[in-house]
């Protein structure tokens, strides 16, 4: 069947089918993967891409630094896999940091889809492995050498037969071999349902190949995004923050946005080089979140594929720490590259009015523990993520402890505990952590981490926003920073790197709040109240930031304290509300 003219109806239906399979995809890797990195918090991405290796369609799950960085990175498997070298039933694997996401955590599993024996398109899919070897992931090594096993684009099956001695090698570099291998098997078995549904849908639409169709598909995201992209005022827009770094090595992003018609240019000049640890990031990973951040602040509902990319250009010096050079040590480069979206909303905030909420939390925090004494009965490797607060938006709060640009989610408590000796034994919103404003940013959460059990243990906390708090927009004041200390001390931990505990040490993360957005003292005085209420907002800092005098009427020792507990005291705030506003004060007392 030709389609020179392709009915326009007929291509929707298509990109809904599309759309409906790549989640059969997801749904096929996600129920038979061993581990919870993969199975309960999502640290995935599924894909379709056409005969050429440009991405059709993802699915509804994915971060955006897999996601993206996959549909960039897969012109390097079609380069090093033509389709004359390939046949029905392989699978390639990667995860080289230069060619996928940026990190050898993150496994990229592609597989070409043959029909009548001509290559018509891939499915592939990237997820984060519970380990591969080397340091566990943090930021300490000082080359990629020392992260981990590093894989370049292999065969991982031949014409559907396993590779054994491949399979050997991983299993015997990584501390948790049944779970690495189980969650690539699943990967492959995602692709394959995947490529399956694909078959039969060409079927029966009589499609000898998918490309025309994908092509249109794709033209129809860049135009809208061209559109978009119009609507903005020309010229060049520019941003800047501070995060974390290293130790006391603080690092400085830069940008500049130039707008010309229906393009733009991201430039990242002015940025710090890169660093001797493992917070840089590759170019790869940086084009991720920077086309997430224009597709997310102009055209969130136009379907993403390879044409939303084409209208940005991204460039960073090379040895940058946003356009790191082999071998620069890469693990925690999310530390640093979960900031893109925040900084370019920053730069398009005079272009937009408004429009963009406040700077988040931004970098997720993942930590790395690990029980393996020579007395440990069941020696364990887990990683734990967590969010703090996203940014208060233009007509509404910021979400609380929800990952912003991620889309990684936390697991519950009952698996955690259930797999390991930990104990969660604290794990609540944090009071006063999302940012004053009109729109408050969202909320952070407190987490106490113990262990069952007499044995050492470890974590390296992957976390930022301890130096450098989100800050607010429009009016709007700074989240709270986030904190790692060790409570049987009272200190203050190590960040981005080992740190030995003994068996009673009891950690506790306190995560970093979201920016406010607005002035604080235009926030509604009953939503100040709630606030107090709910327990988001204490009532000192209810007082502090938006001018509101609430009263606690309540018995002094009741555990659980309703609205009735509370009460305004109208005069005083009005009062403390008109000062404010004539003195022009950041803080009312």
């Amino acid at each position: 069947m030709t389609h020179r003219h392709l009915d326009p109806i007929v291509v929707g239906l298509l990109a809904n089918r599309l759309h409906s399979l790549l989640n059969e995809q997801q749904a096929a890797l996600v129920g038979t993967a061993f581990s919870p990195v993969v199975r309960e918090s999502l640290d995935l991405a599924c894909a379709v891409f056409d005969s050429r290796g440009l991405m059709i369609g993802q699915s509804t799950g994915g971060t955006p630094g897999h996601i993206n960085a996959m549909a960039t990175g897969m012109r390097h498997v079609t380069a090093a896999f033509p389709p004359d070298a390939l046949a029905d039933g392989d699978v390639l694997i990667t995860n080289d940091p230069w060619m996928t996401s940026g990190q050898i955590n993150d496994l990229t599993v592609a597989t070409p889809v043959f029909r009548a024996g001509r290559l018509v398109a891939w499915f592939a899919s990237c997820c984060h492995a519970p380990d591969i070897g080397g340091r566990i992931l943090s930021a300490a090594a000082t080359e990629v050498f020392e992260e981990g096993l590093r894989l370049p684009i292999l065969k991982l099956r031949h014409a559907g037969r396993p590779d054994p001695v491949l399979e050997q090698i991983i299993r015997s570099n990584v501390r948790t071999p049944d779970e690495t291998m189980g969650d690539i098997y699943a990967q492959v078995a995602g692709n394959e349902v995947g490529a399956r549904s694909l078959l039969r849908l060409m079927d029966e639409f009589e499609l000898d190949d998918v490309d025309e169709v994908a092509a249109e598909i794709m033209r129809r995201s860049e135009a809208a995004l061209r559109a978009a992209l119009t609507d903005l005022p020309d010229g060049d827009y520019t941003g800047q923050l501070r995060t974390d770094g290293f130790g006391d090595e603080e690092l400085r992003l830069r940008v500049k946005v130039t707008i010309d018609g229906d393009s733009a240019t991201v430039d990242y000049a002015g940025s710090s080089p890169q660093s001797r640890y493992g917070v840089n990031v590759v170019l790869n990973y940086t084009h991720a979140y920077t086309s997430f951040a224009f597709k997310a602040a102009l055209a969130p509902e136009v379907p993403h594929n390879a044409g939303s990319f084409r209208p940005i250009e991204v460039t960073a010096p090379r040895g940058s720490v946003l356009n790191c050079v082999d071998p620069a040590p890469v693990a925690s480069r999310h530390l640093v590259g979960h900031f893109l979206p925040s900084l370019l909303f920053e730069a398009l905030r005079p272009a937009l009015g408004g429009r963009l909420p406040a700077p988040s939390a931004d970098a997720l925090w993942m930590t790395v523990w690990r029980g393996a004494d020579a007395d440990e009965e069941e020696p364990f490797t887990l990683t734990v993520f967590g969010a703090g607060g996203s940014g208060g938006r233009p007509r509404q709060d910021g979400l609380t402890t929800t990952g912003f640009p991620t889309g990684v989610r936390a697991a519950p408590t009952e698996v955690l505990e259930a797999l390991t000796p930990l104990v969660q034994q604290r794990r609540e919103l944090r009071t006063d952590s999302g940012g004053p404003g009109l729109h408050r940013g969202g909320l952070g959460q407190v987490v106490d981490v113990g262990r069952r059990g007499s044995s050492g243990w470890s974590v390296n906390a992957n976390v930022d926003r301890v130096l450098h708090p989100a800050l607010g927009a429009e009016g709007g004041k700074a989240g709270a920073a986030g904190e790692f200390v060790d409570l049987t001390t009272g200190e203050a931990l190590p960040r981005k790197q080992l740190v030995r505990l003994a068996p009673e040490t009891l950690v506790r993360l306190r995560f970093p709040g979201g920016g406010g957005f607005g002035d604080p003292l235009r926030r509604p005085v009953q939503r100040v109240l709630d606030d107090v209420v709910n327990g988001y907002v204490g009532i000192d800092a209810a007082r502090e930031h938006y001018g509101v005098v609430i009263d606690y009427i309540g018995p002094p020792d009741a555990l659980v304290r309703p609205p009735s507990s509370y009460r305004i005291d109208e005069e005083r705030t009005r009062a403390l509300r008109a000062t404010d506003h004539r003195t022009g004060g950041d803080k009312v007392r």
